[in-house]
């Protein structure tokens, strides 16, 4: 035989449980009920004769983990066009190039990308810059050190950042 709880018992079962349940598994939340992240990304560039060496590291500093990233390198100079990018790069335009980051666990390390890259024209100079171009949804309130600006010399000296 079935038991039959008053309407206010198991209301306050069903509030309990689900009370219960979000703590249990809690995901800090934005305002809207996105997961809040804080990627970052640094690393080292140098240029010589118009080629660019790039590593960067990507890092979420929390405190949900982001399921998929994208980071975007968009340069003051546009690219070489027929240039064979690493695994998980792609152009976007004449002067971007979107990588995958992957999914990345709250306070973790992803792992490193290393881009090289010929500017047309070779120039004297370049401005490289960094930023989130997707983040699997989840809400970076910090977006100061994923948006990174980097002059970068064509004296083959390595710029951190």
């Amino acid at each position: 035989m079935r038991r039959v709880l008053p309407v206010s018992v198991s209301v306050s079962v069903a509030v309990f449980a689900a009370v219960a349940a979000g703590a249990a598994g809690a995901v800090p939340a934005a305002a809207g009920g996105a997961p809040e992240a804080d990627l970052a990304y640094h690393g080292v560039v140098s240029m010589t004769g118009g080629r660019v060496d790039l590593r960067l590291v990507p890092r979420n500093h929390g405190p949900s983990a982001v399921p998929d990233a994208t980071v975007r390198l968009l340069w003051s100079a546009p690219l070489v066009d027929g240039q064979a990018l690493p695994q998980g790069c792609a152009r976007s335009g004449a002067r971007v190039v979107l990588c995958r980051v992957g999914a990345l666990a709250a306070d973790d390390v992803g792992r490193p990308i290393g881009l090289r890259v010929r500017l047309r024209g070779a120039p004297s100079e370049v401005v490289l810059e960094t930023d989130t171009a997707w983040s699997g949804g989840a809400v970076d309130r910090n977006r100061l050190n994923d948006r990174q600006r980097v002059l970068v010399l064509d004296t083959g000296d390595e710029y951190y950042f």
